[in-house]
């Protein structure tokens, strides 16, 4: 029962006597750890590696291996497994009870094949700010004043492992605008993937041990009067809602890099060639604002919403393929019928349609239909920053930080 359960908590809203299964659900995954009976998982295991490093020369091989590799095998599998019509259980696929046959699992993970450009370093590698004794501070000397505004911003292992490009492109945004950026030392994970895999123990040891980082970065940087936290994805809003960020950075308060950049009125005009619409992450780090709301003011223009959960949800779509395919398959469906309502055929679209979303997990679930639908995903945050800045914004930024833009604090 726990493995179906995707953690999306919308089934408390409908529920008459307000139980939340996804908490029920992550508490019996944790009963089941607890009482040895909790099953090995090669999905969920080698995902929790990548979370739980922190040295950067173990995180650069995981990602190589498991990211580099891994994406390109998956890939390459499937384009063998359609070329020899194995993928027919995508169209429809069976309903699951039990656990299902390990032929079944592989053809189930590679009936949609994994997104195909990936940037090769993480962000941190990239900007040479891998050192867990120092606090990046980062900040546009152009634009820089005295009165300007000091952020902490929290990557999360998503924006910064995985899609370097989102965490970049936070940075790039908040750099623009003219705010100094202040980043965590070293890389870190917010504890949430652990404590919803079941592991409770582990998930509260990085929620305390942060918490006592991030006390640390507050005293030493305490002339700064850092007065809003920054986050890029929707799980660490959820895990970082548990950090108490008041009691660290006095009066502070949380809010996603798309509230952010609304509430400086930042916002592309003029956008034409590309049909838009936003998928609303089960985890929504918008908090503050309406999502939707948000997405239209950021681009200048109607977006329509489009429902349903991916299907990836973190280690999910890994750990258990054969369910993440039941869901996938209903997502696929949403999107057919959102491209039939802007009147564009699906595979084959007049024109660019791109799904926009606010979850790195969400991004990489959603990049995986586009073989299908002919739908391009991406971060809402990543489309401002090729639109404001310029095609080439990635290369220019780090350029430009990495020459005199990031100032190093000893902690």
């Amino acid at each position: 029962m726990a493995d179906h359960c995707t953690v999306c908590h919308r089934c408390e809203k409908p529920c008459p006597v307000d139980i939340d299964f996804g908490d029920v659900s992550i508490k019996m995954r944790n009963f089941l750890r607890e009482q040895g009976k909790k099953k090995f998982n090669a999905g969920t295991t080698a995902g929790m590696w990548f979370l739980n490093a922190k040295d950067p020369a173990t995180i650069k091989f995981l990602r190589t291996t498991m990211i580099g590799w891994g994406y390109k095998a998956q890939n390459i599998a499937h384009t063998l497994a359609k070329r020899f019509g194995l993928l027919k259980d995508k169209k429809r696929p069976p309903a699951t009870v039990g656990r299902a046959e390990i032929k079944a699992q592989v053809i189930h993970f590679i009936n949609r094949p994994m997104p195909k450009k990936m940037q090769s370093k993480t962000s941190r590698a990239m900007l040479g700010i891998e050192d867990d004794h120092m606090i990046p501070v980062i900040r546009n000397p152009k634009k820089v004043t005295e009165e300007s505004e000091a952020v902490f911003y929290f990557p999360g292992c998503g924006s910064e492992r995985l899609f370097s490009n989102v965490g970049l492109a936070t940075q790039a945004m908040l750099y623009e605008v003219g705010a100094i950026t202040v980043l965590p030392p070293g890389y870190l994970c917010c504890g949430y993937p652990q404590t919803s895999a079941g592991n409770h123990d582990k998930g509260q040891e990085i929620t305390a041990d942060n918490r006592v980082l991030f006390h640390r970065v507050a005293n030493t940087l305490n002339y700064l009067d850092i007065k809003t936290v920054i986050v890029s994805c929707g799980t660490c809003m959820d895990q970082l809602q548990k950090y108490e960020f008041e009691k660290i950075f006095p009066g502070c308060r949380l809010l996603d890099i798309h509230e952010y950049l609304m509430e400086k009125d930042v916002k592309l005009k003029g956008i034409t060639g590309t049909r838009y619409m936003y998928h609303d992450p089960c985890h929504t780090p918008m908090k503050t604002y309406k999502p939707l709301e948000v997405t239209n003011a950021l681009m200048g223009t109607d977006v329509a919403l489009n429902d349903r959960c991916c299907g990836e949800s973190g280690t999910f779509a890994a750990a258990r393929p054969d369910i993440a395919t039941q869901v996938k398959f209903r997502k696929q469906e949403e999107l057919e019928s959102g491209m039939a309502k802007m009147g564009l055929t699906v595979g084959a679209p007049e024109q660019e349609v791109k799904i926009l979303t606010s979850c790195p997990s969400c991004l990489q679930g959603l990049a995986r239909y586009g073989e299908d639908t002919g739908i391009t995903a991406d971060y809402i945050v990543v489309e401002m920053a090729k639109h404001i800045l310029g095609e080439n914004w990635l290369q220019e930024y780090v350029d430009k930080v990495n020459n005199g833009g990031i100032e190093k604090v000893l902690l």
